[in-house]
């Protein structure tokens, strides 16, 4: 049970990191906060970078969710 709980929590984590390390649609205030990842990277790194976050950020939003419901279910 306390594993679960600790996997919840590295997981809610991570999926924290993922979503504030994405750059944002309108290139505006937020790219230059997250550090212009088109000017350090290159633009097709950037750009991969933002696909793999995009595709992490589901996977760990649905795992998320999967952890929370079975901890809930376990706890009632």
């Amino acid at each position: 049970m306390l594993a679960l709980e600790i996997s919840l929590l590295v997981v809610g984590v991570l999926l924290t990191a993922s979503i504030l390390s994405q750059s944002g649609k309108d290139k505006n205030l937020s790219g230059s906060i997250a550090g212009g990842a088109e000017t350090f990277l290159g633009k097709a790194k950037g750009k991969a970078l933002d696909k793999f976050l995009n595709k992490a950020n589901i996977v760990l939003a649905s795992v998320f969710g999967i952890l929370a419901l079975v901890t809930y279910l376990l706890h009632s």
